[in-house]
């Protein structure tokens, strides 16, 4: 069965490739480092994951994707433990800090199940890929060479250091991409769903089991736009297909 061509834009990070995954492994080294260097206070686990998410997410709006960013969450947490339990700063404490934030950034590059075969399956419909992604050029682009997505979207790649309606508005404009045949697909509610919504276009939501909770927002609904929310990547065709299907049912039905 032949749709109706659609521009689909994908996300990378969670979306294609897994990301939060080593974020969390770096994470639970940091928590263990500060218990050790804590121990005679009592810091417990989850008084420490607190604090480095406020920071974490405080800095993500200041600053954007930027790769210093989480880096600098870890030993602005370290500072905050060391002024109020009054423990002396150690730079070689806050350099250890700082290359094990950075090491999240070298590790090897792993696509979501079924990333090749949904991609594939999009591209054999006929529809138009784009890949829109936030973080730093470097960083990003070394992902999207190392898993070969240029074969899927060409030169439809955009990279920005703030991911939202404004960078999404500038992509949809640059492009000339008719909003009733766009699509938005991603694991944040805030970078992915909610500009996709207020832009107009449609958006699936690939919800994962253990969310970041700078994603988590409420959204505005839009009666332009629909959006489906799904557990798997291979589920995308099958719902732009039906989406589409149904469309064409409500234009003939009148």
């Amino acid at each position: 069965m032949s749709y109706p061509k659609q521009n689909i834009l994908f996300d990378l990070d969670d979306t294609l490739v897994h990301c939060n995954k080593y974020f969390d492994l770096i994470l639970n080294h940091f928590f263990d480092l500060l218990q050790e260097w804590f121990a005679s206070h009592n810091l417990t686990r989850n008084t420490i994951r607190e604090k480095q998410i406020e920071i974490d997410v405080a800095g993500v709006h200041q600053v954007g994707f930027a790769s210093e960013h989480f880096p600098q969450s870890l030993i602005d947490t370290y500072q905050f433990f060391s002024e109020q339990f009054g423990r002396r700063m150690d730079a070689r404490e806050e350099q250890e800090l700082r290359s094990l934030g950075r090491s999240v950034y070298e590790q090897e590059i792993e696509p979501y199940p079924g990333m090749a075969e949904t991609l594939n399956s999009l591209q054999k419909a006929g529809h138009s890929l784009h890949l829109y992604t936030g973080g730093e050029q470097v960083i990003q682009e070394k992902k999207i060479k190392q898993m070969k997505l240029a074969t899927y979207f060409d030169d439809r790649i955009y990279i920005r250091q703030h991911k939202n309606v404004e960078a999404l508005e500038e992509i949809i404009q640059m492009n000339r991409l008719d909003r009733n045949i766009t699509w938005m697909i991603g694991n944040s509610l805030r970078t992915d769903v909610s500009p996709a919504l207020a832009a107009g276009i449609h958006a699936v939501y690939l919800k994962q089991p253990k969310e970041w909770i700078y994603n988590m927002v409420e959204l505005q609904k839009n009666a332009n736009s629909v959006m489906y929310t799904i557990q798997k990547l291979t589920e995308v065709p099958r719902v732009i297909h039906e989406s589409i299907q149904l469309h064409q049912q409500k234009r003939t039905l009148g």
